[in-house]
């Protein structure tokens, strides 16, 4: 490949595996001077890796890495700033006591004789914010300032060590609508000042207002780069997602299709967000009905899970239960109402890895009655082995430490401690993600059966096909917000994919 003469960062052929995992293969990414860059792609698809790598966390494997022309092999973070590369991530790593200047200035403070030129340093911090056209008093403590403004001295401290290419990870992820266009205002300046602008994000808005192109990651290898103002959002929805329209069938799988999505409500938000997280939203659960949520990453999903199982507090809007104001501090109220919540990641937010398949079912059961009601342990026998065969879980007995089972069968150990509560809600993130094809069609089976069982479902899955297959009604969410509701004969793929993409469905 020919080298583009306004190239700033030149990546050829990067590779990068773990053990079992090929996380990037053979990529190509040049970044040029005076450009915003967003980089995107689903789960898995590499933006993690390809970042640690160029920043110096991994080593690659094969590969060339140029900045300015000169190739670079940084070993740490440190060594990427000492070239020039500067990351902002989604997280402000600074530190909230001390006041702006320190935080710009931490490590390598301007000194005289051993002690700290502290008027030096300050003027570097003023400096260094009016770089971006801030006036901000330098000497408060960190943390009296807005999340906006932490995040400006993040970026103001990456630029203080002569950043060529600053790259920044979901920097938009806690701002707010005005917020997000203070910060926009910042990058575009850097931009004509010729630094180079890498951004992650999974905000499609966004991507289209700030940046001049985008390159596709997918299962660590390069979908391709393209000029924003050439690349169509639908397309860029289905390059993302790994599905051209021409291979997406057209109608809606007869599994649903002709239910009446005309149910009593059980769970109904009525406007109901949360600042930094989703926005405010309508969405409504029917008795015994399947609701899919659909988006790409980080189009709220999760935050709208959280919201309603009291993980996250409602900040706008109300909830109603059976028609009445419900609100939820905590799971543990929710579960006492019969909520019942499988997150995304079961083994950090749902199983116990080192307690017992029996231990992790009772979990939840135990929690709703109470530590002065424990459940003997004849019942939780009983209890555990009705749904050890329920589900099919595959386990030489329920003493089993639950981190010896397949990730199918960790799977159904959290549904079995979901459904020992008998929950009137049941709220599925993913639950079919990372598992073999076997379980997942059992546990999609119990799902439509639980369905006609009277229960309510909540059902996120990133895979178009299963939330055509088994939903009867579909909410779509684009950046942390609801952009559309399908429902019985209009859900299929196309008619989902074009609601992300902001076009209508013909």
């Amino acid at each position: 490949m020919a080298t583009d003469p306004q190239a700033l960062l030149e990546i050829r052929g990067l590779t990068k595996s773990f053990p079992g995992v090929k996380a990037l293969q053979g990529v190509d990414f040049t970044v040029r001077r005076g450009e915003v860059h967003a980089l995107m792609g689903e789960n898995g698809a590499g933006k993690s890796t390809l970042i640690k790598v160029l920043t110096g966390v991994y080593p690659r494997d094969s590969g060339t890495v140029r900045l300015d022309g000169t190739e670079i092999r940084p070993d740490s973070p440190k060594a990427a700033e000492a070239v020039g590369i500067s990351t902002v991530y989604q997280e402000v790593n600074l530190i909230p006591h001390l006041s702006v200047a320190e935080n710009i200035c931490l490590g390598r403070q301007p000194t005289r004789l051993g002690m700290i030129r502290w008027r030096a340093m300050a003027r570097r911090a003023e400096a260094a914010m009016a770089r971006l056209g801030l006036r901000v008093d330098v000497t408060r403590p960190l943390s009296s300032c807005s999340i906006a403004i932490q995040q400006m001295v993040a970026i103001a401290r990456a630029l203080d060590v002569s950043a060529k290419l600053l790259i920044l990870d979901e920097p938009t992820s806690s701002l707010d609508e005005n917020e997000v266009e203070e910060l926009f205002s910042v990058i575009r300046k850097l931009r004509g000042e010729g630094l180079g602008v890498v951004i992650v994000t999974h905000f499609l808005d966004q991507v289209y207002a700030i940046s001049d192109r985008i390159t596709v990651l997918r299962d660590g290898g390069l979908v391709g780069e393209y000029e924003t103002a050439r690349l169509p959002r639908m397309e860029l929805v289905s390059r993302m997602i790994g599905k051209e329209l021409s291979q997406v069938p057209p109608t809606q799988s007869g599994d649903v299709a002709g239910k009446s999505s005309t149910r009593e409500p059980f769970v109904e938000l009525k406007q109901c967000g949360r600042r930094g997280s989703i926005a405010p939203m309508d969405l409504s659960i029917g008795k015994g009905e399947i609701v899919g949520l659909a988006g790409l990453l980080g189009s709220g999903r999760t935050e709208t899970a959280r919201l309603i199982f009291g993980i996250d507090k409602i900040q706008t809007g109300e909830m109603r239960v059976e028609g009445k104001p419900a609100e939820y501090r905590s799971p543990s109220e929710a579960i006492r109402a019969g909520f019942a919540f499988t997150p995304e990641n079961r083994k950090s937010d749902g199983i116990i890895p080192h307690l017992s398949i029996r231990e992790n079912i009772m979990l939840a059961l135990q929690a709703r009655h109470g530590v002065a009601k424990a459940i003997s342990r004849k019942q939780q026998d009983e209890i555990v082995e009705k749904f050890i065969q329920l589900l099919g879980i595959s386990t030489p007995g329920p003493e089993q430490l639950v981190m010896n089972l397949s990730g199918g069968n960790q799977q159904k150990v959290l549904l079995a401690r979901w459904l020992a509560t008998q929950p009137r809600l049941l709220i599925l993130d993913e639950p079919t993600r990372g598992i073999d094809v076997g379980a997942k069609a059992e546990i999609l089976k119990l799902m439509q059966s639980l369905g006609r069982d009277g229960m309510s479902i909540l059902f996120i899955s990133s895979e178009l096909e299963e939330v055509v297959r088994y939903s009867e009604r579909v909410v779509v969410l684009r950046d942390r917000a609801k952009v559309g509701e399908l429902a019985g004969a209009q859900i299929n793929e196309e008619a989902i994919m074009h609601t992300i993409a902001g076009g209508a469905s013909e």
